[in-house]
């Protein structure tokens, strides 16, 4: 507002000009009203080289939105200087000049002029309301006007009160009227126009005015229902975005869990070989005590020899002994001596015999706490390998359930899917029967269109509902699903710590095994047959666990194989939700464009009705202008 002032006075200063103290005043209490955006001028009797200057500052100006210049005493040139600055004026909405040019500007007194303005207003397309009242407006101009009004598309409001249009300016405006569909406002009081045309210029208003509130309920209702298909689209695209991450993260974690089972299965493969390494071991220290085994009974029959032989050094010194006792006295002595020797080597003999029993013994001791390890053995590699066996069964169980648990639901979402095309079919063929049986009250079929429209908008939202609530349930499922996974994972991971603490306590019996045979390694003198049979027995055994470890090993491949199967149906899952979400969105544009089809339609039928109306008007009111009683009915 003060720079709008401060151009004024510069302006006035430039040029030379007396600044009107009226005009200054006005602008001073203008400024003092807060927030103000109107320039109230009126009754202030404003010169030429005034509204140059005001219509200078004006170009420029963005405060000022309504400008009041009534009754200012304004000549042509100060107009046409106010309307040049006007001109590049973009903020200006509402322009007031009336009682300038004489009584009420008098438009109508300059023929040329008021050509000029009715061309332009024909071309203008952002003006809504003008008042021409009180402007000596005759039938020409009248036509003019009409002329002007049947291009113009945007003027919904008109003030021709108090002028002299008189019967051929209302027929002309009547006429003007068959062709201009946005006009809803006309006054015409004061023109001496007849009350039946009157009567037909206020149907055609009010006909315009159906038309224009029409429009905006369908352009109300279109902006709707795009919102609503905005909010459906953006609603989908949240829940195929979170269906996908979902699907994402179920990937991971199938990932994750397979290569969990591979790190598992490298576990076992690694006891596995632990436990070859632990066997070939034994296999060779089984095979280093066979070769002591057979050392000691080198030793032992070489000890048999030794006591035939002493046994027959001693049968000799027996025959000796009695045939020195035959000799004499002297070789008495000798003889004792003898006896002496033999006893002694008996007593030799006795020791002996009695170690090789103790090692006997012992050697049976032994090889009877060896088979018993060894069943016991047997029997935890046969407990686990049974509930190995179990957890795979129990793992394959709850991936089929999954399966079976998608497919199933794949189909009722399908068949909701068909029963809705049906439903939406039956629809579509009600609502075209009751489009052809309903033309005669448009009331009752825009009713009962809105009516079906709010069915249709309820029913799909309560069908969006069931299906976010269907998938709400599905991702349940899953999670559920996903925390027996975990669960089943954990005990698995339990199971295998199990067996590691199993592994270790074999580990440490072997240890156990080991120092006990090394000890039996120093004191093992002789083995007996039996030993070779047991030795081949447990080698037999030993390779038959070896083949079930194989077979355990070729069931786990089987698995991965069947976890890939399952990873390829959940992508094909995932495929097939993609398309049907596609296809609804495809439903959904083929109902609005069935909307936007009959919305057309009626549209027609509501202006072909507009239009047989005026024909039917035009053609009584040609009549009763036509007939004889219309030459003695009074005029008006």
């Amino acid at each position: 507002m003060e720079d709008f002032r401060r151009s004024y006075l510069r302006l006035c200063k430039e040029g030379g000009i007396d600044t009107q103290e009226s005009v200054l005043a006005q602008l001073h209490d203008t400024r003092t009203v807060t927030g103000s955006c109107r320039l109230d001028l009126r009754g202030q009797s404003i010169t030429v080289d005034t509204c140059s200057v005001l219509g200078r500052v004006l170009q420029n100006d963005a405060v000022f939105t309504e400008i009041l210049l009534s009754d200012c005493m304004l000549s042509e040139e100060g107009v046409k200087l106010l309307l040049n600055g006007l001109c590049s004026n973009t903020t200006v909405k509402v322009l007031d000049l009336k009682v300038n040019l004489g009584d009420w500007n008098a438009l109508g007194m300059w023929e040329e002029g008021f050509a000029v303005f009715c061309e332009g207003l024909a071309s203008n397309t952002s003006l809504s309301q003008l008042d021409l009242r009180n402007n000596q407006i005759n039938h020409q101009g009248a036509a003019e006007l009409c002329l002007a009004l049947k291009r113009n598309s945007t003027l919904q409001e008109l003030d021709l009160r108090w002028n002299n249009i008189g019967l051929l300016g209302g027929r002309s405006v009547l006429e003007a009227m068959q062709q201009n569909r946005a006009l809803i406002k006309l006054e015409m009081a004061g023109n001496n126009i007849p009350s039946d045309t009157l009567r037909a210029i206020e149907q055609s208003m009010n006909h315009n005015a159906d038309r224009q509130s029409t429009l905006r309920e369908s352009r109300s209702r279109t902006q709707v229902l795009s919102k609503e298909i905005q909010l459906l689209k953006d609603e989908k695209s949240r829940q195929f975005l979170s269906m996908m991450e979902t699907i994402d993260r179920q990937k991971d974690e199938m990932g994750r869990s397979s290569r969990n089972s591979s790190i598992r299965l490298g576990q076992l493969q690694g006891v596995l070989s632990e436990q070859k390494s632990s066997v070939n071991s034994l296999t060779a220290k089984l095979q280093m005590t066979e070769a002591a085994l057979a050392l000691s009974e080198q030793k032992a029959h070489d000890l048999g020899e030794l006591l035939t032989r002493v046994k027959m050094e001693k049968a000799e010194l027996r025959d000796r002994q009695s045939r020195e006792i035959k000799k004499g006295y002297r070789g008495q002595a000798f003889h004792i001596m003898s006896s002496l020797g033999l006893e002694e080597t008996e007593r030799r003999c006795k020791t002996q015999q009695e170690q090789i029993f103790e090692l006997k013994q012992e050697l049976t001791n032994t090889t009877a706490e060896l088979k018993l390890r060894l069943a016991q053995t047997e029997e935890r590699l046969e407990m686990e390998k049974r509930r190995s066996k179990q957890a795979l069964e129990d793992m394959d169980s709850l991936r089929q359930k999954e399966v079976d648990h998608l497919t199933r639901h794949q189909e009722e979402s399908e068949r909701a899917l068909q029963e809705r095309i049906l439903k939406l079919e039956g629809q579509r063929i009600q609502l075209e029967e009751e489009l052809s049986r309903v033309k005669a009250s448009l009331v009752t079929e825009r009713a009962q269109a809105e009516e079906e429209l709010g069915k249709v908008r309820a029913q799909v939202r309560l069908e969006e509902q069931q299906h976010l609530t269907s998938l709400e349930e599905k991702l349940r499922a899953v999670r559920q699903s996903r925390d027996e996974s975990q669960n089943h994972c954990t005990h698995q991971k339990q199971t295998i710590a199990e067996l590691h603490a199993k592994v270790g306590q074999q580990s440490i019996e072997m240890d156990t095994l080991r120092r006990r045979i090394d000890e039996l390694q120093q004191d093992l003198a002789g083995k007996e047959q039996v030993k070779v049979a047991e030795v081949t027995r447990v080698r037999v055994e030993l390779q038959e666990q070896i083949g079930h470890l194989q077979a355990e090993r070729t069931a786990q491949g089987g698995l991965k194989e069947k976890i890939a199967a399952l990873e390829r149906e959940m992508k094909v899952l995932s495929a097939a939700h993609r398309e049907a979400l596609l296809d609804k969105e495809s439903e959904i544009s083929s109902l609005l464009e069935r909307l936007r089809i009959r919305e057309g339609e009626i549209q027609r039928i509501r202006e072909d009705e507009a239009q047989r109306a005026s024909f039917l008007q035009n053609a009584i009111l040609t009549y009763v202008q036509g007939s004889p009683l219309a030459h003695f009915s009074p005029k008006k």
